[in-house]
């Protein structure tokens, strides 16, 4: 167990797991403090969602453990270690798309309602008052994170960009304490994913939220989190703050494919040039000339 990993909320401890002949984590260590934002990086392939899985229980893990506030969750079934408080989005919205924001805020409460299924066919008084608190805390929700507008919209209507961050409102839903989310900017413009990560910062700020995030934007990597780790090919490539990962030889290397000279020479020249965003896009530059040469 690393360093940071003393006093921490969320610690990944030795984590690998396989499918099949492919070992997806190699012994993935890593720790989440109180009220920082951490960032896990690395290329498409490198096994990032494979460890919010883990994480959250929907896979379980081969070797390691995970650990929630000194306690050890590694067997903990999805729903109990989401109301131990890890709350999280994913890559694809999963979201009921022919429901309004305010019904899919509603239903994210689940979990706080505590009428049966009798009650709520018959509709009984309890039932009701019960609902309209629900309905109270998803419009406090949705100005949180700056939807109120949406409220009645049906989610299959709206831009990709607001039903991201409408998840995130759902997951907030929740009452996390530890809050993962998987490429939350997907899908938004550089402006956007600028308001996104403004909305992260009050988050953690207005709600003591401690966030955990994948994610390809690096300029919002770069602006929001404490501490990033780096994956590559289910092994932790590197780790540190922001500016140390993103000028780390061995990731920009990682980004090129393990082709990076001129990148790596500029790394002793000027840090702004060698910023992961611009190297993603020379990476998938020669991506596109390979598979052009290839047909």
């Amino acid at each position: 167990m690393s360093d940071r990993a003393k006093g921490t909320v969320l610690d990944v401890d030795g984590v690998s797991i396989r499918f099949g002949g492919l070992q997806v984590l190699r012994g993935l260590t890593m720790a989440v403090g109180e009220w920082e934002i951490v960032g896990l990086i690395g290329p498409n392939g490198a096994g990032k969602t494979t460890a919010f899985n883990c994480v959250t229980g929907f896979y379980k893990a081969d070797e390691g453990s995970i650990t929630h506030r000194g306690q050890d969750i590694t067997r903990l079934p999805v729903h109990k270690r989401a109301a131990r408080g890890l709350g999280r989005t994913f890559q694809n919205v999963g979201m009921v798309k022919t429901a309004t924001a305010l019904e899919n805020l509603k239903t994210a409460q689940h979990a706080r309602i505590a009428y049966g299924a009798v009650a709520g066919i018959l509709g009984t008084g309890g039932v009701r008052e019960e609902e309209k608190a629900l309905a109270r805390r998803a419009d406090a929700i949705l100005e949180l994170v700056g939807l109120t507008h949406f409220r009645d919209t049906v989610v299959a209507s709206l831009p990709y960009g607001v039903t991201k961050l409408l998840e995130v409102g759902c997951a907030l839903a929740t009452d996390p304490d530890v809050l993962l989310l998987d490429e939350p900017s997907s899908g938004m413009g550089p402006e956007e994913a600028h308001e996104l990560g403004d909305r992260l910062l009050d988050l953690r700020r207005e709600l003591g939220l401690t966030i955990l995030l994948i994610e390809h934007h690096v300029p919002l990597v770069t602006r929001v989190c404490d501490y990033v780790y780096v994956l590559s090919s289910g092994r932790m490539l590197a780790e540190g703050s922001p500016d140390e990962v993103r000028n780390h030889p061995e990731v920009i290397a990682a980004y090129l494919g393990g082709e990076a000279p001129e990148a790596l020479a500029a790394t002793t020249e000027d840090a702004e040039t060698t910023a992961i965003e611009v190297i993603t896009q020379e990476a998938l530059k020669a991506a596109k000339r390979a598979r052009k040469k290839a047909s």
